[in-house]
């Protein structure tokens, strides 16, 4: 059944990264972080095709030597901080729609970010996309905290309406599991997004991950979360 489709495969991987500057290529266990997530990709039953969207010449190098095409570069516009993920998507979508190799029934986002998901996450996530016959797919793992320990904070810093009325002093058993999206993996039908501009929907289903797989790196803190897990064989 997934055979008979043609998959996508998009990496977006910019250059400029205040969090921690060259992220996506910094060294993760002997690999460029990037790697990880190209390397995944390569393992795939299902994925046809894997391109890198990036602004930056280092990475689109790397990306290269890791297997993956970097058949573009990407706008300076889609590669500021300000710059919407799903217009990054887009702009390949359309990009691949029109100068591409072949047509696609479906994209595949995989941020690299995220080098801890596995081939069995990124598969199972397009297996889940046509078993449903949904539109897309996106990952999540249960949540540490629920909306009921969240909320903002005056500038008095008064925590007096801090938790809701009726809230207070529950367990956590006390709660329903809350799930939160964990930025691993993303799949959709090319019509589906094109439609919605967005990977969420009424037949957008969630693929669930455990939270050792889960780490998406934005800092130095998450770098260094993951390379425990990593390291930890958690």
């Amino acid at each position: 059944m997934y055979d008979s489709k043609s998959i996508l495969a998009l990496i977006p991987a910019r250059g400029g990264s205040k969090g921690l500057p060259k992220k996506n290529i910094k060294p993760f266990f002997g690999k460029p972080l990037i790697a990880w997530t190209i390397e995944c990709a390569k393992q795939s039953r299902y994925i046809d095709k894997i391109i890198v969207s990036t602004d930056d010449d280092d990475i689109a190098t790397v990306s290269k030597a890791c297997g993956a095409d970097v058949p573009f570069r990407r706008p300076k516009e889609l590669a500021t901080d300000s710059a919407k993920g799903i217009d990054v998507v887009m702009h390949s979508v359309n990009w691949v729609k029109e100068y591409g190799d072949r047509p696609y029934d479906s994209v595949v986002l995989l941020q690299p970010t995220s080098p801890l998901r596995t081939v069995k996450d990124v598969d199972g996530s397009i297996e889940l996309l046509y078993t449903r016959n949904g539109g897309a797919v996106v990952s999540v793992c249960e949540s540490k905290y629920n909306p009921f320990s969240l909320s903002t904070i005056p500038k008095n810093g008064s925590m007096g309406h801090f938790i809701k009325k009726g809230y207070s002093n529950r367990n956590r058993q006390d709660f329903d599991t809350y799930y939160s999206i964990n930025g691993a993996v993303y799949a959709a039908r090319f019509d589906y997004l094109k439609k919605r501009n967005d990977f969420l929907g009424p037949i957008t289903y969630a693929y669930k991950m455990p939270k050792s797989r889960s780490v998406d790196i934005d800092d130095a803190l998450d770098f260094c979360f993951a390379e425990s897990i990593m390291r930890n064989n958690l």
